[in-house]
């Protein structure tokens, strides 16, 4: 007896006349609850429309390149079972994870997946994508709803687009003395959390597609290792998985410090920040590296008195202070305080706040507020995985170590990203990943980057690469240098942002460039040609010939090298 039902497009909330690009299924399949049918995109994100019904398909009213929208015919099924109703109404689907086919091990097959990739965010992903391009059958697990992982979804990208408002409001106000006051501004939390939310769903979305379109299976859920060639899934679909080569992409977590109130939800963690749930009127960050400072500003710029305390001596460890110091001098300004050479050794809550006890430096002896968010560092994941039982060995701190190839210990598994040691960036993790799944697939690929690039997305932006002077002093390694300040940039004094300056660091012998640093406007995108050029063995003549656009910012480059070498006629800097 046949049950035939018109499959519809469920309420899919705002988007409308949204185009199918791929087709899931055919004339005579026999599909699941929930199995996706098709897949559509917007302007917005891309998604996949699943069917209420189980049964066979025996029309197929849609094909790819037809626009639909809710309530537009997809296909009809021979249902088995009266229909029911997968999602309630006014539910839109891209609220949830899309449908993903997991993959199980039958008895009779020993051999199991070639490649299974733990960790997606954007080193796990390129590994798998990578493997999938190279020819291997990948199985790709995440332990959170969506793929990315913590840059994606709560880290990079997220932190990204709320200091792009945060730089907007900064420089609105600022216009102000140039002759044009736009009054304070507007903000509704609602809308702004929506941008962020919505950026994250279109990158996320996109994911989803380039798995689907590379036949890479995704499974959610905790892995655990149990042999050097098996592991468990833990999740809604619990199995255990052969593979022949394994991928470690677990990434890290907030490291958190013993004995702070962590079950007040006023003590958050980046995450929390992100969430953006209210604008505190006071909030202290625990943490002078990248992402406490980032945050910092964002929540200065919505209104936010910001407090920062940093243990070390200055703010960003690791950074050439005079790189941090035009930084430094302008949230000094726009900060309520910071602490450098100070810690919090106690934290209690009352009912008006977060009472906090500092130690060190100029810090009060006690303060409270409305809000603490704690940005001390990450911790890698290697400890959480049973990889002991797979023979991998993972150290005290929770690294595993590998070689030049990314393998570990266990010649068949290779560790990527946060878990292999610093710096914990998403951008040396996707080369790690490439590496990893070329390796796998028989090419004699290796980790030989010269440097790694640092960017504090902070307002201003700053970015290093190579040799720092901080590391070339205390090392006694020889080097010269050549600074071009902003304040002689007619770019920098056009936008009206001369604080910045770059530097490049070169050998005193052979003029080649062993380092640059900038701080400015945009420096971020700025540090990418003097990553090339260290990478290709670059003297500064090499810099300093090259005709750059003016005027732009990235000539103060052009112009660092022509300080370095004596050129430079756009400031007065005869070289000694």
């Amino acid at each position: 007896m046949t049950n035939l039902t018109t499959i519809e497009v469920p309420n899919i909330g705002d988007f409308k006349d949204v185009e199918i690009i791929e087709l899931l299924v055919a004339v005579g399949d026999t599909v699941a609850h929930d199995q996706s049918l098709i897949t559509v995109e917007s302007d917005k994100a891309s998604m996949e429309i699943p069917s209420p019904e189980a049964g066979e398909i025996t029309s197929v009213l849609v094909k790819v390149g037809d626009r639909i929208s809710t309530g537009s015919a997809i296909v009809v099924i021979d249902a088995a079972e009266a229909p029911t109703v997968s999602e309630p109404a006014n539910t839109p689907p891209q609220n949830a994870p899309a449908k993903m086919v997991t993959t199980t091990t039958t008895a009779g097959d020993n051999s199991g997946v070639d490649v299974v990739v733990i960790g997606a965010g954007p080193g796990g992903y390129t590994a798998a994508f990578r493997a999938a391009d190279l020819g291997l059958s990948v199985l790709l697990i995440e332990r959170y709803p969506d793929l990315g992982g913590v840059c994606l979804n709560v880290g990079c990208i997220p932190s990204k687009a709320l200091l792009h408002t945060a730089q907007i409001i900064n420089e609105t106000r600022e216009m102000a003395a140039h002759g044009i006051d736009f009054g304070e501004p507007e903000i509704d939390i609602n809308k702004l959390r929506g941008f962020k939310e919505g950026v994250i769903s279109r990158l996320t979305g996109g994911l989803k597609g380039l798995a689907r379109q590379r036949d890479v299976t995704v499974a959610h859920g905790v892995a655990n290792f149990i042999s050097p060639t098996e592991l468990t899934l833990d999740g809604e679909n619990p199995q255990t998985i052969k593979f022949k080569h394994a991928i470690i992409a677990a990434g890290s977590e907030v490291t958190k410090i013993p004995g702070f109130p962590y079950d007040d939800p006023r003590l958050i963690d980046s995450t929390g920040a992100l969430k953006l749930d209210d604008i505190p009127s006071r909030m202290l960050v625990i943490g002078g590296g990248i992402i406490g400072l980032e945050m910092s500003c964002v929540y200065q710029a919505l209104g936010t008195k910001v407090t920062v305390v940093e243990l070390s001596d200055t703010l960003i460890p690791g950074c050439d202070r005079d790189l941090v110091r035009p930084f430094q001098k302008r949230v000094g300004k726009l900060f309520e305080n910071i602490f450098t050479g100070s810690r919090v050794t106690k934290m209690e809550p009352d009912d008006i706040g977060l009472k906090v006890w500092f130690e060190g430096g100029a810090a009060p002896e006690q303060d409270t507020f409305d809000r603490v968010l704690l940005a001390v560092g990450r911790s890698p994941n290697g400890g959480t995985l049973s990889a002991d039982k797979a023979g991998v060995h993972v150290d005290d701190r929770g690294f595993i170590p590998v070689d030049k190839q990314q393998k570990t210990n266990v010649d068949h598994i290779f560790a990527i990203g946060d878990v292999v040691g610093q710096p914990m960036l998403a951008h040396k993790a996707t080369r790690e990943g490439k590496i990893a799944a070329e390796v796998i697939a028989g090419q004699k690929s290796y980790f030989d980057a010269r440097t790694i690039p640092s960017v504090a997305y902070t307002d201003p932006e700053i970015a290093w690469m190579g040799l720092t002077e901080t590391q070339a002093k205390a090392e006694n390694i020889p080097y010269e240098t050549g600074v071009f300040p902003w304040a002689a940039s007619g770019r920098a004094l056009s936008m009206a942002r001369s604080e910045g300056l770059t530097k490049v660091l070169l050998d005193p012998e052979t003029k080649q460039v062993l380092g640059a640093g900038m701080v400015g406007v945009n420096a971020g995108e700025l540090i990418g040609e003097a990553v090339l050029a260290l990478e290709m063995g670059a003297d500064i003549e090499d810099i300093a010939l090259t005709v750059h656009p003016h005027p732009t910012l990235s000539e103060t480059l052009n112009f660092a090298c022509e300080v370095a070498e004596g050129t430079c006629t756009d400031i007065y800097a005869p070289k000694s």
